[in-house]
């Protein structure tokens, strides 16, 4: 083939574009399949993907995440948008079982908000107090919360720090 190419030959070269882009569609099949399972499976309807950004103890930062995804289920119907809340570092207290604001997490998972939390985070409390942390039955566990933003982002999600 790389001599046809040398040659000028047309052949050669759609063939080589073809194997490339073969090549190219191959590597990104299984990155493709989880997307589309991903978001089918949480809300197929969705139009908009939306990732919101929790890392902050502050009462007034964990309230303003919580109404920002309360403000977007109602400018768009709840099944119109996918809403994944991601907490690590400090800003896993709003998922804690005692947390102040349990009711209105639990409140939005109903509505189909999903709450991760970072047990990167959660395994580091945990060492440094020698206690358990407790958290929200509804949190669910991911290895990294920002790996977990990262991978919602490559597949479409857009992120805000409210």
């Amino acid at each position: 083939m790389i001599q046809h190419i040398r040659k000028g030959s047309r052949s050669g070269l759609r063939a080589l574009a073809f194997a490339g882009a073969v090549a190219l569609a191959l590597s990104f099949a299984p990155q493709l399949s989880w997307a589309k399972s991903s978001l089918s499976a949480n809300k197929p309807f969705a139009d908009h993907h939306i990732v919101l950004q929790l890392s902050d103890r502050d009462q007034a930062k964990q309230a303003l995440v919580l109404s920002v995804a309360n403000n977007l289920l109602k400018a768009y119907e709840p099944d119109r948008i996918d809403i994944e809340v991601v907490a690590f570092g400090p800003g896993i207290d709003l998922l804690r079982a005692n947390s102040p604001n349990k009711q209105l997490v639990d409140s939005l998972v109903a509505q189909g908000v999903r709450f991760d939390v970072c047990m990167n985070t959660v395994e580091t409390i945990e060492r440094d107090t020698g206690r358990p942390v407790s958290l929200n039955p509804n949190a669910q566990r991911v290895a990294a919360g920002v790996a977990q933003m990262l991978l919602l982002a490559e597949h479409g999600y857009t992120i805000v720090r409210p």
